[in-house]
Formats: structure tokens, C-alpha cells, sequence
């Protein structure tokens, strides 16, 4: 089989697949049955100086679900650990002393002041832990405190706070990142400005799940009120890719180290934050909502995966994906497709008609005896039909190659029609006529 062994920044571990710094990695007993279980590290849940942390005693988890009651995303109000500092650090000693071939790294929240910095820092050290991940992502409780997502809003903070993280201590350093953020290059860009090793993303987004409309409460609702929260879960897969490709793909960070975090529920979520430049991926909500034996889906899946393309390692195919994130004016405008409709699978229930003729092209018609066809001199290749399809693989996209006639046009597939100067799409053309 494949190794799957990990070298992130020299921290050794025997798979990729690492525990969030999250409710599931709050404590000694949590961590050793993930462990146990087969998880290649942690990132302990969020240590600070502030004794006086204090959760709420309600509901901390607001939800979003599909349509079959599955769990898309959890709006999440806790705060970091509301447990004795001194406990957090005995017990990673203890974890670390179990287990030395696994790693352990601390997730640290303090005061935007270099004092606290110097404070916490050799009191991990002292656990043997094999690095710290600052947590500039948090986007509520601690965020209004000046901490957070506070400072990973404010690129000059990010390079101040890894500089004096760095001067103080001898372990690896991963900046952790918020998204709630109009452009993530540039924190990233700050954050190895300032010495860090490695960045971690996407941490959660800010939002409100729902509204009870009896009490008129954002959910979680504490005694009738609610706050917004951090949003996790698959729904932040998309943006977290995005925005890993972005700093892979920026020539200022493309060499950066990255940790990959955001919806990681199966081994092809793993593969995919891989793919774009991730040297390992964390997960959270996946092990809240199956349990930490889903490690034995995520390892096996990605092995078998890895074993039919032929690679014998992870670093095999990471950043493979990265040089094919194009901006949209370097797309290719040669490329020309077709919905075809499989008539043998179709299940006659009519939603691409609908969505096609209601909302896009009018590109298939429908037949008296109830079946549809795409009609190519209509069809501008949008896809959407293949979205809203419940049939996998009833309807694909066909390639037209160049010599084909595109019958929306009449033209001939080459070149110099697909020049995107003179495309008949191109508004800027349009207007120019």
C-alpha cells in the first residue's frame, strides 16, 4: 500500500489527517481515543492566559441541514478552553509522553501584547508539544476582546504577533487564518512576513444559522438571545478551497507552507485541499458528527485512491491541481461543450427542462411522450442541468471538438472563433459594435 506517512515542518506523523483545535481535542480523554483510533495528530483546543473564560451553559451549536436531515454545517459559539491552563498542559504532556509518534501541536489565543507571548510560550515548550498554532480566526467572543479574528483581520498584526512568537520560541509556528477577510493573500503574505512557518485555513465564518420564529431568537438561543457564531461543516469546503489555492498559487506565499481546514468529511475532501498545495488537512466537524472511527474511511479511501493513480506518497500528488487555478481571462475559449441526455437512465421527472427553460437557455425540449432533448443551437454548455439531474451520469457534458459546427451558431469550432476579442459573449465586443 501507499505511505502515508506526514513530515509538516518536520512534524512527523503517520497519516495526513489531523483533529482541528476544537471541542474534540479539549482534553486528555478525547485526545488518547482519537488516538487510539488511528488520528495522525491534534491540534489541541485554543490555550489562553484569561482564567475567567466562561461558556455558556446553553446550546452552543446552531445547524444547517440538507434535505435527508444530514448535517451541512454547525454555527458554533464556544469560546476557547474554559479549563485550568496548568490541566491543558499537563495533560499534552502526558499525551505526548504516550504517545511520541504522533503530533501534538497547541493552539494559543493571548492578548495582541508581545508580554502574554513570552508568558505562554515556555510553558509549552516545557510539554515537549511539536508546535504552536496562533489563532487569529476566531471569529466571536474572543474576536470582541481584541483577539481572533481581530488580529487576523489586520495583516500588520499578523506580522507583528508571528515576529514576537517566533523570537520566543524554538517550536514550528502555524498562523491560523480567518476568512472573514475580503482578499486572504494578503494576511498570508504578513504571516510569513513575520517568520511563520506555516499557515493554517480556513478557520470559521462568521454567521447566524437561523432564526426561531416564535421568539424572534437567533439559534443557538440562550435565554432568548443569540450572537453570531463560527460556521463550519461541508457548506465551507468551497470557500476554504479557494482561498488554499490562492495562497498557493500568490508567487509571495507559493512556497509557504499550508494546513488545510474546511468540510473535510471524506478522503476526497482530503485529496482535493492536497491537490492544492496542503501539506496535511485538520478536521472537525466530520469527527463531531460520525465519530473519531471515521479516521478508518478517511485513511483507507485515500490509500486505495492513491494505490490505483500510482502514488507511493502523499508529496506524490500535492500541489498537483495548483498550476490549473487559472484567473477567468486565461480560460480556454476553445473549449466547447454539449449537455447530452441519456435517455436509457433518465427517469422522465423533468427538472432539467425546468430549470433550463425557467431560468437559463431553453435548450431542451420536451417530446409528447415525455422526453427531453437538448437542443444544440440553444445549449451555451451552462451545466446547470446537469446540477439539478437526481441521476448520476444521466446527463454529461460532450466536447466538441475543433472541425465540429457549433449549431448555436452556425460556426466552426477553431481559433478564431473562440478569440475572446471578437466573442460574441464578450460584452465589451458587443458594446464595441
Amino acid at each position: 500500500m501507499p505511505s502515508l506517512q506526514s513530515n509538516f515542518l518536520g512534524i512527523n506523523s503517520p497519516n495526513p489527517f489531523w483533529l482541528a483545535s476544537a471541542p474534540p481535542t479539549d482534553k486528555e480523554y478525547n485526545v488518547r481515543r482519537a488516538f487510539s483510533a488511528g488520528w495522525g495528530g491534534v491540534v489541541w483546543k485554543t490555550l489562553g492566559l484569561d482564567p475567567h473564560i466562561v461558556n455558556v451553559n446553553g446550546p452552543r451549536y446552531g445547524a444547517v441541514w440538507g434535505a435527508d436531515r444530514r448535517l451541512l454545517g454547525l454555527n458554533n459559539i464556544e469560546l476557547i478552553t474554559d479549563r485550568p491552563l496548568g490541566t491543558n498542559l499537563s495533560e499534552i504532556k502526558a499525551i505526548k509522553r504516550e504517545f511520541p509518534d504522533r503530533a501534538v501541536v497547541v493552539s494559543l489565543m493571548v492578548p495582541c501584547e508581545e508580554g502574554p507571548w513570552k508568558t505562554i510560550l515556555p510553558m509549552v515548550e516545557e510539554t515537549d508539544a511539536d508546535g504552536v498554532e496562533l489563532n487569529f480566526g476566531c471569529p466571536h467572543g474572543m474576536s470582541e476582546r481584541g483577539m481572533g479574528s481581530a488580529v487576523g483581520q489586520v495583516p500588520e498584526y499578523i506580522e507583528m504577533v508571528a515576529r514576537w512568537v517566533k523570537a520566543n520560541t524554538r517550536m514550528p509556528v502555524i498562523v491560523k487564518l480567518t476568512p472573514n477577510i475580503t482578499d486572504i493573500r494578503f494576511p498570508a503574505r504578513a504571516a510569513k512576513a513575520g517568520g511563520a512557518d506555516a499557515v493554517s485555513l480556513i478557520n470559521t465564518v462568521s454567521s447566524i444559522t437561523s432564526v426561531n420564529l416564535d421568539t424572534f431568537s437567533p439559534e443557538p438561543s440562550i435565554d432568548g438571545r443569540g450572537s453570531h457564531g463560527g460556521y463550519c461543516g461541508p457548506a465551507v469546503k468551497p470557500i476554504a478551497l479557494n482561498m488554499v489555492a490562492e495562497i498557493a498559487r500568490d508567487p509571495e506565499t507559493s512556497k509557504l507552507p499550508i494546513s488545510g481546514i474546511g468540510g473535510i468529511t471524506t478522503w476526497r475532501d482530503a485529496a482535493e485541499f492536497i491537490a492544492l498545495g496542503s501539506g496535511n488537512v485538520q478536521v472537525c466537524t466530520a469527527a463531531m458528527t460520525y465519530g473519531f472511527k471515521i479516521i478508518d474511511e478517511l485513511v483507507s479511501g485515500l490509500e486505495l485512491w492513491m494505490e490505483e493513480k500510482g502514488y507511493s506518497s502523499v508529496s506524490d500528488f500535492m500541489g498537483l491541481a495548483v498550476p490549473n487555478v487559472a484567473d477567468w481571462q486565461n480560460l480556454n475559449l476553445n473549449y466547447v461543450t454539449k449537455a447530452r441526455i441519456d435517455q436509457e437512465l433518465c427517469i422522465k421527472c423533468g427538472r432539467c427542462y425546468a430549470v433550463c427553460e425557467d431560468t437559463s437557455h431553453q435548450a431542451i425540449a420536451i417530446r409528447p411522450d415525455r422526453v427531453f432533448e437538448v437542443l444544440d443551437d440553444e445549449c451555451v454548455a451552462c451545466n446547470m442541468c446537469v446540477n439539478v439531474c437526481p441521476v448520476d451520469n444521466c446527463i454529461t457534458m460532450e466536447e466538441l471538438k475543433p472541425g465540429d459546427v457549433d449549431l448555436r451558431t452556425g460556426e466552426t469550432v477553431d481559433d478564431s472563433y473562440r478569440n475572446w476579442t471578437t466573442h460574441p459573449n464578450n460584452p465589451m465586443a458587443r458594446a464595441a459594435e
